[in-house]
């Protein structure tokens, strides 16, 4: 196997490429081998699978070149899935339930964090360990807690961060509920995405201090929240990148596919829309805000697969048991909408998507969130103040 000085630099060269690194973060990358933060199985996606367990597991022993390859990739890798117990046959998964996150996108949340010397940090979701390693060579291995729920993978990370010299404050433990015996922190960083911010968090952090966090709805998944935390205990924000993680696990949905969730094809209503499709799952701004409006509602994109450029948009929601579809062929000027279910999500979707437009299409860092011990409100800014409507 090859030794992995090489791989390494070479790693950091490819984050660099899209994110340029900082002297302290290059030297905290550089000093730190992700190699020893991957586990010996990962999993890959069969794209010719022929049922839903379409994760296969590649062994380190049976591969070792291509895992070593996949551990110095810019890219995410499968470190677990259905919550450690594979379901499918000879290991093979159905579901993501952790990965090793892209290093590139690793240190675009770090820069987004704005970490200075002698801060501290309580990471939620510590995963393979790979970035607590991180921000130990940054901030120094004594002012970095990360919190892990599962306790196989908060032991694994131990480990790992043992074997890497590092001396860091692993927890097991529900990251939503922060860790107040080393509280507070100058910053709050997740590496799971939320649907609702827990206030805990706000809670935990120092006056001025800042909470970065995945965020998302179950129709869109992919926004970066950087929030500062005020003196009077709440906390304000905005999208300010993308970056699509896995849900923090007390907030996350089942799994939807189309053949679990669509029944009775026969019973459906079927109408015409002049809304081209792409218009409300293409538009990530337009997404943000039918997101907040129309809750419980995946996306599945299927084209057809034959070159026609012909596809059906998917609206499911798995808790109502609804679905809509929308069929797109090339040319046409009207869309096949059919709906079934105690929700036309076809019709929430759309009325969202006009909505979004009446108010002058905002951009996705237009939204501002706010933080308190009621929860979480989500309003449209408009010139700086925050709309008094709000979204989510």
């Amino acid at each position: 196997m090859t030794e992995p000085a090489a791989p390494l630099r070479s790693l950091v060269r490819a984050v660099e490429e899209t994110q340029p690194l900082a002297p302290e973060w290059r030297a905290a990358f550089l000093a730190t081998q992700r190699h020893l933060f991957i586990p010996d199985t990962v999993w890959l996606r069969d794209p010719d699978a022929t049922t839903v367990h379409d994760l296969v597991p590649l062994h380190r022993a049976a591969a070792p070149d291509r895992w070593l390859e996949l551990a110095y990739a810019d890219d995410s890798i499968v470190t677990q899935v259905d919550d450690g117990r594979a379901t499918g046959p000879d290991g093979a998964g159905y579901a993501v339930s952790s990965s090793a996150s892209q290093p590139s996108v690793v240190a675009m949340m770090l820069a987004a964090a704005g970490f200075e010397d002698g801060m501290t940090v309580c990471e939620i979701g510590t995963g393979t360990g790979y970035n607590a390693a991180l921000l130990g060579c940054r901030l120094g291995d004594r002012n970095v807690t990360t919190i892990e729920i599962d306790p196989e993978l908060a032991s694994r990370a131990r480990n790992a961060l043992g074997r890497a010299g590092h001396q860091i404050a692993v927890v097991t433990g529900d990251g939503a509920l922060g860790h107040p015996p080393r509280a507070p922190y100058d910053r709050v960083l997740a590496t799971c995405a939320v649907h609702r911010v827990p206030y805990r968090w706000v809670a935990q952090s120092s006056p001025g201090g800042r909470i970065v966090t995945p965020w998302g709805t179950s129709y869109f998944n992919g926004g970066l929240l950087s929030l500062s935390v005020d003196s009077d205990g709440t906390a304000h924000g905005r999208l300010t990148d993308t970056a699509a993680f896995m849900w923090i696990r007390d907030q996350r949905l089942p799994r939807v596919t189309v053949g679990e969730c669509v029944h009775h094809e026969e019973d459906a209503t079927t109408t015409y829309t002049d809304l081209h499709p792409s218009r409300v799952i293409g538009e990530q701004s337009a997404a943000v805000a039918i997101g907040l409006q129309v809750p419980n509602c995946k996306t599945v994109y299927s084209p057809a697969g034959d070159g026609s450029g012909e596809y059906t948009l998917w609206l499911l929601d798995q808790v109502s048991r609804s679905w809509a579809s929308v069929d797109y062929q090339p040319g046409a000027t009207a869309h096949r909408v059919d709906q079934l279910g105690p929700r036309l999500l076809w019709n929430e979707v759309d009325a969202a998507y006009r909505r979004w437009r009446e108010v002058g299409s905002p951009g996705t860092g237009q939204w501002h969130f706010t933080i308190t011990p009621d929860g979480q409100r989500v309003a449209l800014a408009e010139s700086g103040r925050a709309d008094r409507r709000a979204w989510g």
